[in-house]
Order: structure tokens, then C-alpha cells, then sequence
């Protein structure tokens, strides 16, 4: 675990909400010269507490109108199957996410697809990779949209 001061988190908490703000804006924004909050974030970086930077796309705007939430139980259950799985999973764009879970399953994904027959697609191919029960749950709307991870100092 890295250690985090307020100002680490602070900065952290600031690129969660605008990953492209320039170093100038942010070093004004946590009280420190522009070159002390670049050797910050390259810290940060190179300790693996921000793995990336991104753009948060709207599903709706490229296309994407259906979100489901499917739980997988595996048809084996091993490590190989698993990392089959996994590497099967990798193939399949419309597939956000997938973590492994606790319970009567053993996987969750998130997929996004633009109609039912993109899902149905999508769920067709499970059993071909290894799902043994499939359950679909299809996404109404977010109650609560993703949000950024809470940080806290850790020394």
C-alpha cells in the first residue's frame, strides 16, 4: 500500500472528477509549485495508485441504450477455467466489466449493448466459453452513478 498524505489525496480526488486538468490548475488547486505536484502525480503513477487516465463516455451517445448486469456460474471451476474464461471474456467488446463474486455464482459482468439483440449475442456466447447459469438482470437506470474511489491518508 503506497502512503498518502492530504495532499496526495487531495490530488487524487481532483483527477478522479478531471483526469485532464492541466498541472498548473492543479498544483493552484492543492497549494503546491507546478513542479512539486508533477513529481506527485508521476509518484503516484509509478506506485500504481492511478493505473490510468481516461474519458467517461456516455453509453447513450455512442449507441450503447441497454446495460444488463449478468451473474455466471462457471461450468468448471478451476484456475485454467477460470483464466480461459477470463481470456474469453477479453473478446467480447460489449463485456465493461467482470468480478469475480462471492455466493451460489461466480462471476459478474457489466455489459452495455445497443439493443436486445446485441445482448442476446452477448449472452449466446456465454455458455460457449464456459458458463454453466447464466442469470440476466437488465439496468432501469443508475440509482447512484459511478463514483469516484474515496482516498484517505495512510500513514
Amino acid at each position: 500500500m503506497a502512503h498518502l498524505d492530504a495532499i496526495d489525496c487531495a490530488l487524487l480526488d481532483i483527477l478522479q472528477l478531471e483526469g485532464d486538468l492541466p498541472n498548473v490548475e492543479l498544483a493552484r488547486r492543492v497549494g503546491l509549485s507546478p513542479a512539486a505536484t508533477l513529481r506527485r502525480v508521476q509518484r503516484l503513477r509509478a506506485e500504481r495508485v492511478i493505473t490510468s487516465v481516461r474519458a467517461v463516455v456516455d453509453p447513450r451517445a455512442v449507441g450503447a441504450r441497454l446495460e444488463a448486469f449478468v451473474l455466471i456460474t462457471l461450468a468448471e471451476h478451476s484456475e485454467a477455467g477460470d483464466d480461459r474464461f477470463a481470456d474469453a471474456l477479453a473478446h467480447i467488446p460489449a463485456v465493461l466489466r467482470a468480478d469475480s463474486v462471492t455466493g451460489t455464482d461466480d462471476v459478474l459482468l457489466h455489459v452495455s449493448a445497443a439493443d436486445t439483440d446485441e445482448l442476446q449475442d452477448v449472452l449466446k456466447e456465454l455458455p460457449r466459453i464456459g458458463a454453466h447459469r447464466v442469470t440476466t438482470m437488465l439496468s432501469l437506470g443508475a440509482v447512484k452513478p459511478a463514483a469516484p474511489v474515496p482516498t484517505r491518508p495512510t500513514r
